[in-house]
């Protein structure tokens, strides 16, 4: 079997799935679908509920049938996502599409990293893991960028083109999974899913290591993907409306080298040491940045997207190692599905806050509670260390 066919796909999948050509213009066009900037915000939210809500069934689902044909499911519900994305005639579309798009990436959730480190595995070469979740992360944040230059510019001409020009590489990709190669990793327990997701619970439970890794990623997720959210607020009291999306670009290209060089970053620096810098350097900067507010402030917070890259692939590489074969992308969905509950806990009280004290204070409120996320890193830090 050739198992470094599903690296090959695995990596240009990450492409496709990342150029969507209206992407940084999504709130615009579900606002002006729906009516509303509140709907158009909901249909967001519903895609984020849903993928919180599919996570769990899904990962068992992938533990259960085999990693191909979870990765065909789940490109599949991307494309037919963007196809009622596209025709947009009401609310309700939105609403669906959003579902759906939820469905999608709870099956890509834990799913994919599985299959990429059991494929690696196969071939003997675990120890690449960092290298190739570095350059998949690395072709999702280009193709992220270049589509948002494309679309941005084509937007201006047609909506309906750059809505139906996104569907196309979800398609593409959608095809390519027929050329995965099953690495054949599958639970054994029949189908008795509770007892499977029971020994996934249970493993948690028992592995300090990897509730420290969990906890630290969850919590670290949450108030970063909130602030982050948050941020284009803060940053057009600093730039005119027309600059914010340079901001975002350059976060992108930052992400994209980061995850670029992660492989050899971790080598050097190992990836415990990665995450602890991230943790203490993301704050610092963000506080600065924050409390004094200058013309610089949007790129100086550009500068931690350059390590975003970096700290995913360490994140993940130390979680793999610490999964079970059996239940490697049900553990996987498990962190994934508190990760978005803890996100949008997070989403929704830095509103709060900024509807009462102002956007600037929340995030510096949200800055402050992330000294949890930094010592809880200083526990496993220790731990790993006394190891050796």
């Amino acid at each position: 079997m050739d198992y470094s066919r599903n690296i090959k796909i695995l990596t240009w999948q990450g492409f496709l799935i990342g150029f969507n050509l209206w992407s940084p213009l999504a709130v615009i066009y579900f606002a002006k679908v729906s009516g509303s900037y509140t709907l158009g915000m909901s249909v967001l939210a519903v895609e984020m509920v849903s993928a919180a809500i599919f996570e769990i069934p899904t990962g068992i689902f992938s533990d259960l049938i085999g990693r191909k044909y979870t990765t065909m499911l789940g490109n599949f519900f991307y494309a037919l996502s963007f196809v009622f994305y596209a025709i947009g005639i009401s609310y309700w579309f939105l609403f669906i599409g959003a579902v759906l798009e939820g469905l999608a990436r709870s099956f890509y959730s834990g799913n994919n990293d599985a299959m990429l480190y059991d494929s690696l595995q196969k071939l003997d070469k675990s120890e690449d893991l960092e290298k190739h979740l570095g350059y998949i992360g690395s072709a999702e944040q280009w193709s992220i960028g270049i589509a948002s230059i494309i679309g941005g510019f084509l937007y201006v001409f047609s909506v309906g083109l750059v809505m139906w020009l996104s569907v196309i590489p979800h398609i593409i990709s959608f095809i390519s999974s027929f050329w995965l190669v099953d690495t054949g990793t599958r639970s054994k327990g029949g189908a008795n899913i509770y007892a499977h997701l029971k020994d996934s619970i249970n493993n948690f439970l028992k592995n300090e290591k990897l509730r420290l890794l969990s906890l630290t990623e969850i919590i670290g997720f949450g108030l970063r993907e909130a602030s982050f959210s948050f941020r284009p607020v803060f940053i057009s009291l600093l730039w005119p409306t027309w600059a914010i999306g340079i901001a975002s670009t350059l976060s992108n290209i930052g992400a994209a080298v980061g995850f670029g060089w992660s492989g050899k970053i971790i080598n050097k620096f190992k990836a415990i040491n990665i995450l602890l810098f991230e943790q203490i350097y993301n704050m610092i900067v963000n506080l600065v940045a924050f409390i004094f507010p200058t013309a610089l402030s949007p790129a100086i917070l550009s500068s931690t997207s350059i390590l975003f890259g970096p700290t995913t692939v360490a994140q993940n590489s130390l979680k793999q190692k610490e999964f079970s074969d059996k239940q490697r992308a049900t553990m996987g969905s498990l962190n994934s599905l508190a990760k978005n509950i803890f996100y949008g806990m997070c989403l929704v009280s830095l509103g709060w806050v900024a509807d009462n004290v102002g956007p600037r204070l929340a995030l510096i409120t949200a800055q402050g509670l992330s000294v949890v996320a930094v010592w809880l890193t200083w526990k496993l830090f220790k731990m790993i260390r006394a190891e050796k």
